[in-house]
């Protein structure tokens, strides 16, 4: 069955890093170890932070809201080919979700503090989930194309998936 589905769906917060466009972010987060930032989530979800202090890294989950429209092949930062959306990490995608696990440095009242940041400030929290080594760590697996030929030794993004106009595309209410 071929169906869409419309979700509805609410930011808990907002991420503040130092990165204010597209053009220099740094692409993942291991290549921005030294770029710290902080998420202010929402009074109201705050009880909902309980225990996280504990966590060494967490899995943000946010909305790529600067994103330009999506287009099915792209081609990565760090490959000269183009692929399908589906096997690059690029933001401009069907459903702008993106997601990076950052090093939590400290959680004070609704703010968490948090270093390899690669998130464009004031992007829209969607979620937050603990970083757990025994569910989330896999070795010796496949990469697809990534693990063939050169890549790019790139390490930040250009603006060539950024809307060109900054306004807030799919932006959440």
């Amino acid at each position: 069955m071929n169906q869409k589905i419309k979700m509805n769906m609410y930011s808990i917060g907002t991420i503040h890093s130092p990165f204010k466009e597209a053009s220099g972010t740094p692409i993942q987060p291991c290549m921005a170890e030294e770029s710290n930032g902080y998420v202010e989530v929402f009074p109201e979800f705050r009880e909902g932070l309980a225990g996280l202090d504990g966590f060494e890294r967490i899995w943000l989950l946010y909305w790529c809201h600067l994103a330009n429209e999506s287009s099915l092949t792209v081609k990565p930062f760090l490959d000269k080919a183009e692929h399908g959306i589906f096997s690059v990490r690029a933001p401009s995608r069907p459903n702008p979700v993106g997601m990076s696990c950052v090093r939590l440095l400290s959680v004070d009242g609704c703010r968490l503090h948090v270093s390899g940041i690669d998130i464009l400030d004031g992007t829209p929290l969607l979620d937050i989930k603990p970083y757990i080594v025994k569910f989330d760590s896999y070795s010796n697996i496949k990469c697809g194309w990534f693990d063939k030929g050169k890549k790019s030794e790139k390490a930040v993004a250009d603006s060539r998936f950024e809307k060109s106009d900054a306004s807030a595309h799919n932006t959440l209410k």
